[in-house]
């Protein structure tokens, strides 16, 4: 059973705690994955005890704002309680998230859209369904702005980018840590000359993954990656097809499997099932 720590005692409510566990988590990884794994387990304590509150009968002299604000502070006293006790489910997430890490130990830092999607799935579904929605609220904007620029459905512009960096959980990362905003997997070329990320990772070849290091891009912000995956649609011969054809969303993920995009054979309809998951989150 999960020993509460210093940061897991209370909840990752303030910027102060956050800044704590991502520092925990460059010293002592095995001992942050446990710090976030408990807090997880008290807010899902938390929506337990919400949802059976909601569902009691509030009518009556002690229904009021003040009263419910004190319930509601009653109520995640004892859903961290209850998880610095332990309900299991923060045992089971470390050990879960913990085979997930000896897998990346073996296989290497970056993983393809599909092997990341699939660990994404493997999560508690209220903790993914909060991760793909954070996700999409976030960078729906850029979506959309790349979409008026290029004419391609704003949902198979974010769908890739959630395909290929796991929602975000598995983003490029610069030599020194830094975040390289590359959330398309847009590679670096003869012809790129900003930074670079350099990355293991796995590309297929007659239809059999290959391990190999490969060179991204690397962007100073959302707004610039979205920006260049705009641009790398519009400019490259390659997508001009996909680009004038003007079909559905799906149609549209299988024209540019095609035009030679990835090199995983069904990559299109993994975006294909991204897609239906934003659709249904929007």
């Amino acid at each position: 059973m999960i020993a509460p720590t210093g940061i897991s005692a209370g909840l990752a409510a303030s910027a102060q705690s956050l800044d704590q566990l991502r520092a925990q988590a460059r010293d002592s990884p095995d001992q942050a994955l446990k710090a976030a794994a408990q807090q997880f387990e008290a807010v899902f304590m938390g929506l337990v005890l919400k949802s059976m509150r909601e569902a009691t009968p509030q009518e009556g002299a002690f229904d009021s704002e003040q009263t419910r604000m004190f319930t509601g502070m009653l109520d995640q006293q004892l859903a961290q309680s209850m998880a610095n006790r332990g309900v299991g489910l923060a045992d089971l997430m470390v050990k879960q998230l913990s085979r997930s890490r000896e897998r990346d130990a073996a296989n290497g830092p970056l993983q393809t859209g599909a092997m990341q999607l699939r660990r994404a799935d493997a999560l508690p579904a209220a903790y993914r369904e909060n991760l793909q929605q954070d996700f999409v609220r976030r960078l729906m904007p850029y979506a959309d702005q790349a979409s008026r620029e290029t004419g391609v459905p704003a949902s198979l512009i974010l769908g890739q980018a959630a395909l290929e960096s796991g929602w975000g959980q598995r983003e490029i990362l610069l030599p020194d840590g830094g975040n390289s905003f590359n959330l398309f997997g847009i590679k670096a070329g003869c012809n790129w000359n900003g930074k670079v990320a350099h990355v293991r990772t796995t590309e297929y070849r007659d239809g059999a993954p290959v391990k190999q290091t490969e060179n991204f891009r690397a962007y100073g912000s959302y707004a610039e990656a979205f920006g260049d995956y705009a641009r790398l649609l519009s400019d490259n011969p390659r997508y001009a097809q996909m680009l004038q054809e003007g079909q559905t969303a799906s149609g549209a993920a299988y024209a540019l499997q095609r035009a030679g995009y990835a090199t995983d054979p069904d990559y299109a309809g993994k975006l294909v099932r991204v897609m239906r998951i934003i659709n249904a989150l929007t």
